[in-house]
């Protein structure tokens, strides 16, 4: 396995253990299993409302059940109730995305739709609020998991992004407050059908982000949770590699609403609850603007500073035959 450095002292993550997923301390190159009696909690999101940190800081220098960590089978190092997805948060994303005619509106040139674009970014940014969308939970998984690329679309695109972990309750809470509600950070590759964006029968409708962007294992996380006290999210470089190829190349000082904008604006609908992510966009180079898309056998690699590094394999489902889905008569 994989066993990619984050900066932090420690980190948490959760490891499969035949059948049953285990909460985990990580240190250096090692780990040790954290049950209720360690979190002092009686699980990891009853942890995470309360975090303490210190309690875990001196685990971490304790002797006791220490494990390889490259023995370890990481998976997901959330269990999320809910995720909140932010959309067009990087300038050059969305001018990109836009140009690329990811739009309704195809009349205008390429030219004329950048220039459009860069406008609505800058006015966005000083008049504008952030753009939520909610994601399914089932869709979170550990990059131990392969991405199955639905045989329905030759389109699936990556979105690399830093994701926030939340920690105390957050629920109408105000820019100032925002961040003292975020128990940590990891790592979201929030992959997306680009074709089944916009709806093409009800355009007037617009975007249709549940079948875009919530097919099984659409959301690898991970492998790391590291502690917010250890992580400046303002400012860390996010970068991934497609079969070594660097494709999104960017930092979190050119998004549009930072992580307090964000945290506090999600609050307003509806709770944020423990251990639940907020998405926070994704920068320029996704495959829309490369013009290539996910196959099968294809390796991403992302990494975001301090945070550790996912791969995620891509497997090709297998297309039904023409006969494979007709009805049998009774």
């Amino acid at each position: 396995m994989h066993t990619d450095r984050f900066d932090a002292p420690f980190a948490l993550g959760r490891r499969r253990d035949g059948a049953v997923v285990r909460s985990i301390l990580v240190t250096g190159d090692r780990f040790r299993d954290l049950a209720a009696q360690e979190l002092g909690a009686a699980g990891l999101n009853a942890f995470l409302a309360e975090p303490d940190w210190d309690r875990l800081a001196a685990l971490a220098e304790a002797d006791g059940e220490w494990m390889p960590l490259a023995d370890a089978v990481l998976t997901s190092p959330v269990v999320p109730r809910q995720v909140l997805q932010t959309g067009a948060n990087y300038r050059q994303h969305v001018i990109e995305l836009i140009a690329a005619g990811l739009t309704q509106n195809t009349d205008r040139t390429p030219g004329e739709a950048r220039a459009d674009a860069a406008r609505m970014m800058d006015d966005r940014a000083a008049h504008g609020e952030p753009y939520f969308f909610i994601g399914l939970p089932a869709c979170v998984v550990g990059d131990d998991v392969p991405l199955r690329l639905p045989s329905y679309s030759d389109v699936h695109d990556w979105e690399l992004e830093l994701a926030v972990v939340i920690g105390r309750e957050a629920f109408r809470v105000s820019r100032e407050d925002a961040l003292d509600h975020v128990a940590g950070y990891t790592i979201c590759n929030d992959i997306t059908t680009r074709d089944l964006v916009f709806r093409k029968d009800m355009k007037e409708i617009g975007t249709d982000w549940y079948r875009a962007k919530n097919a099984p294992g659409f959301l690898p996380t991970g492998p790391f949770l590291v502690p917010a006290p250890f992580v400046d999210g303002s400012d860390v470089s996010l970068r991934l590699e497609l079969n070594g190829r660097v494709m999104q190349d960017a930092s979190t000082a050119d998004l549009l609403f930072d992580l307090p904008a964000l945290i506090a604006g999600a609050s307003q609908t509806m709770p944020l609850l423990p251990g639940d992510l907020l998405l926070t966009g994704s920068p320029a180079g996704n495959g829309q603007h490369w013009k290539r898309f996910l196959r099968g056998g294809d390796v991403m690699t992302g990494s975001i500073q301090g945070l550790g590094t996912q791969v995620v394999r891509c497997v090709a489902e297998t297309r039904p035959s023409p006969t494979e889905n007709r009805e049998v008569p009774s």
